[in-house]
């Protein structure tokens, strides 16, 4: 890792750690010099993160992985979110020949004969074109949260990624899941219809399934795998040795209700 790019992320992470989410968004884009691109997975982390940098006014780019095997409530909530803010939301979506050349070789749902079916889906499908969409950057926003699972139980307001060569900030890593709900419900910010059934997390819609109780809050994604391996390639852990089944790490946070009632909701322009 560049030990200037990491002290340059400790610095900002020690100053961004008093500061309201609005007033985070605008210190990291007075900061940074250079592109500053936001990724939405349309999720309702992401969705505080898209109001922040709405009512913040600046300069950070706002883009979205359209997997092509989203959600239909997904594609819904991206319009309403475009509708309600007055902004664009710009898609970058796989190769065209990697997805062919993968679903002729696998077939349609073959991400799910191995990890390493998945993880070369996930590959075309999101890493490959997040590599395009971070193309010049020099701070990547996310919607992270150390609450989210063990995983991403460390996970910073901001740090090095040396291998793009930029700042990933996380505003809201140290939120818990009850102050983003609240927040949205308090700024009537519009979120996904399938967190109110039981999704906490949202990606792709053969890779996602409802959570039961108990379970922590990315439990519902690539639920066939074991929880070690159960990232997409776009957020880089160290590796974890693996686990027998039944032996997987409890949830980290508490199980947050459902999201506010949808029936609050106001647009905000």
């Amino acid at each position: 890792m560049t030990v200037a790019l990491a002290q340059q992320a400790e610095r900002l992470a020690a100053r961004m750690a008093g500061l309201d989410l609005i007033a985070r968004i605008r210190l990291v884009e007075s900061e940074l010099s250079g592109r500053l691109v936001f990724t939405t997975s349309l999720g309702i982390e992401d969705q505080v993160v898209t109001h922040a940098i709405a009512m913040a006014k600046g300069r950070t780019e706002i883009v979205t992985l359209d997997t092509g095997r989203l959600f239909p409530e997904t594609y819904d909530v991206w319009a309403e979110t475009e509708s309600a803010y007055g902004i664009r939301i710009r898609s970058y979506a796989p190769e065209r020949k990697s997805e062919e050349a993968f679903v002729a070789a696998e077939g349609i749902n073959g991400f799910r004969h191995s990890v390493a079916a998945r993880q070369a889906c996930c590959g075309f499908r999101k890493v490959e074109p997040l590599g395009r969409a971070l193309d010049q950057a020099a701070g990547w926003f996310t919607g992270l949260r150390a609450g989210q699972s063990a995983n991403r139980a460390d996970t910073p307001l901001a740090e090095a990624d040396d291998d793009r060569g930029l700042i990933k900030v996380n505003p809201l890593a140290d939120w818990t899941r009850a102050q983003v709900d609240a927040f949205v419900k308090d700024q009537f910010i519009p979120y996904n219809a399938l967190h109110d059934r039981g999704f906490p997390s949202i990606g792709c819609a053969p890779c996602t399934r409802a959570v039961k109780i108990g379970e922590d809050e990315r439990a519902g994604r690539w639920w066939w795998e074991q929880e070690s391996k159960k990232e997409c390639g776009l957020h880089l852990h160290a590796p974890e040795a693996d686990v027998e089944p039944g032996e997987e790490p409890a949830a980290f946070e508490e199980p947050a209700r459902a999201a506010s009632s949808r029936d609050n909701r106001r647009e905000l322009v």
